[in-house]
């Protein structure tokens, strides 16, 4: 019996010790395209602050009028409130530029690497370690509006 009692923890400290992670995260070469980079500007509709990544929703004016509301993936919420994002920042009207990479799935969603806010300040919102460095800035698009618009970067 006192073989099998000193036996229990030996065996409880090397499982412990063979066990690996898992990593059941996905990749972000998974679900977005590092070769389709985006710079959108926008009015805020819906901010979900949600682990394991953040959802931000804007609606973007196209050129020629009509109004399409984008998906982007942000970072954990813990990661965002340490750079002083939170919903009081990005509320409902709010309008911004994010610049980030197009989905995969042809889809008006896309991975956010930052968030450029009114006042001017970027402020690197994804949180995927293997994402690609920030995208540069598209070329502007000549507008004959002030308003938002979605502009795939070359």
């Amino acid at each position: 019996m006192k073989t099998r009692n000193k036996l229990i923890p030996i065996l409880a400290i090397v499982g412990c010790a063979m066990a690996q992670p898992t990593n059941a995260h996905h990749a972000f070469s998974a679900e977005f395209d590092a070769e389709k980079p985006v710079e959108v500007k926008g009015v805020v509709t819906k901010f979900e602050l949600v682990n394991p990544h953040s959802w931000l929703y804007l609606d973007v004016k196209q050129a020629d009028g009509t109004v399409v509301n984008w998906g982007f993936e942000f970072g954990a919420p813990f990661n965002l409130k340490e750079k002083g994002i939170s919903k009081k920042t990005l509320t409902p009207g709010t309008e911004i530029t994010i610049n980030g990479f197009k989905a995969k799935n042809g889809q008006n969603f896309g991975y956010a690497v930052t968030t450029t806010l009114p006042d001017g300040s970027s402020v690197k919102t994804g949180g995927a370690q293997d994402a690609p460095e920030t995208p540069k800035p598209a070329a502007s698009v000549p507008s004959t509006t002030s308003t938002a618009s979605a502009t795939p970067q070359q």
